[in-house]
């Protein structure tokens, strides 16, 4: 098996175990996979949705705590949805789930957000959007974002440091300038 871009998240979150080596978690790690397991007709409102996100290490959590329920407010504030947060889910549009789904990994972490593909069906202006917010994230809370993305031209523009992983083999690593400098795939393709 080739360890592909998604694979590693997975290996990085433990959901997969890596084939060499080991992955050393010293923080809490929220999570947005590629495709997400709520579905589009899932009944829970904006705010449901982010509170949930901070259950991830307590599922038998019954009641929110007041420390939940102000790191969900701030999260939905920081992504724009705060206004919206009594809307149904299922009422949304991709972007907006997308802001959804970020605000609940938030919750999860206040460390480190991995993120898989996080624009993927989005349209380019909400793709824009998204990633400003991710970058805005990144240095307002000083928030570590591993992210995968095909999207290489936004990814240089607002990532700090790009890894490309070719046929599961790490073909570059270092900051984005350099990636467009030394022949990255925006400078090739």
């Amino acid at each position: 098996m080739v360890l592909g871009k998604s694979t590693l998240i997975k290996s990085i979150v433990g959901l997969v175990k890596p084939q060499k080596g080991e992955i050393i978690k010293n923080a809490k790690i929220g999570y947005l996979p590629q495709k997400n397991d709520i579905q589009k007709n899932f009944p829970a409102s904006i705010e449901e949705v982010v509170l949930s996100g901070t259950t991830t290490n307590n599922i038998f959590k019954i009641w929110y705590s007041k420390e939940d329920k102000e790191k969900a407010t701030k999260a939905m504030k920081e992504l724009n949805i705060y206004d919206i947060r009594k809307k149904c889910f299922r009422d949304l549009s991709g972007g907006q789930m997308q802001r959804v789904l970020i605000a609940r990994a938030i919750c999860s972490s206040n460390d480190i957000l991995v993120l898989d593909e996080p624009t993927n069906g989005l349209d380019p202006m909400i793709s824009r959007q998204i990633y400003k917010l991710l970058k805005e994230l990144n240095k307002k809370k000083d928030l570590t974002i591993i992210m995968v993305s095909h999207d290489i031209d936004r990814a240089v523009k607002y990532a700090d440091r790009i890894i490309e992983i070719r046929n599961g083999k790490k073909v570059f690593d270092d900051l984005s300038s350099k990636f467009i400098l030394e022949g990255g795939e925006k400078k090739n393709g």
